[in-house]
């Protein structure tokens, strides 16, 4: 099988790379800086040599996109929406070009698409999805996503939640602090945290290309979402770290200023399930917290 990974240099795909290689997968990837022989360069906005590339890929996936994890001012906000929006619009282009276009097609989306929710799970078909710039942002990268409708070509769309790695993303920086003594919860501790091992997310993607049925939307997350506080205090019981000192929201005003974030990446209650993935038959290696936890911090 050939896969064609666009944005794929990034913790998500160098992970996906690595798996599907070991399986005996062909894997290129599209980036602005290529340096290895499987990498070929992309603009991320104009039709070029790439394209010969996806006339030969048997999959597609869109990873393309701007970290949130930055300030929003005008300058971010503008460059969040255009890396979504852009690449995916070219890469349809493409597509719609392309003699044997790939059969399917993920696309990177979040988790984030629906609204701050404590007690309300947000599954695909009952999710309150809302109006705010991250909700937005998802909205509209979504609507140019399933805007053309190509019946060769089966798109879903990747609603992810937190991915829970030692080789990047959030957890090494959860574990660090929480070694410093800092890992307390974080403003009212309620907000809920929907999570995915790593391993887990490959193997979903892998399902998901595999099983011909799945379309659409789906949410990619651990069944078992957890608050904040909660979350904390498992990880520092792991770490056998006795104390945690709490951060209220006016400290993590102040400090997300300085780390160039924004607090909303902490406090948003993301309470999501992944219904479709379940009804389809897949099943998680890591279905709790403390598994994945167990798992993570003895590799």
């Amino acid at each position: 099988m050939k896969i064609l990974i666009a944005g794929g240099t990034g913790f998500l795909g160098k992970n996906l790379e690595k798996y599907f290689t070991e399986k005996g997968n062909q894997v290129y990837i599209l980036t602005r800086k290529p340096e290895r022989e499987n990498e070929i360069y992309w603009d991320a906005g104009t039709i070029g040599e790439w394209k010969s590339a996806l006339e030969e890929a048997d999959v597609l996936i869109n990873l393309t996109g701007k970290s949130v994890d930055c300030r929003y001012h005008e300058k971010n906000k503008q460059e969040i929406y255009t890396s979504r929006i852009d690449s995916t619009k070219v890469l349809q282009e493409a597509v719609d070009q392309c003699m044997n276009p790939p059969g399917i097609w993920l696309n990177a989306s979040s988790a984030t698409i629906y609204v701050h929710s404590e007690k309300h799970l947000n599954t695909e078909e009952n999710g309150i999805i809302g109006d705010d710039f991250s909700m937005n942002i998802c909205k509209s990268w979504e609507k140019e996503f399933f805007k053309i409708n190509n019946r060769k070509v089966r798109k879903i769309a990747l609603r992810t939640s937190i991915v829970l790695g030692n080789n990047g993303g959030a957890f090494p920086k959860l574990r660090m602090i929480t070694k410093l003594g800092l890992g307390g919860k974080q403003g009212r501790g309620n907000q809920m945290v929907s999570w995915i091992h790593i391993d887990d997310f490959c193997k979903a993607v892998e399902w998901i290309i595999q099983h011909e049925n799945i379309s659409g939307a789906m949410n990619v997350t651990a069944p078992a979402p957890l608050s904040n506080s909660v979350m904390m205090e498992k990880l520092r019981k792991k770490l056998k770290v006795p104390f945690g000192l709490n951060a209220p929201v006016w400290q993590l005003e102040i400090a997300s200023i300085f780390l160039k974030t924004e607090t909303e990446l902490l406090l948003k209650s993301r309470n999501v399930y992944p219904e479709n993935l379940l009804k389809s038959g897949f099943k998680f290696s890591y279905y709790t917290f403390d598994e994945a936890l167990d798992n993570l911090l003895k590799s």
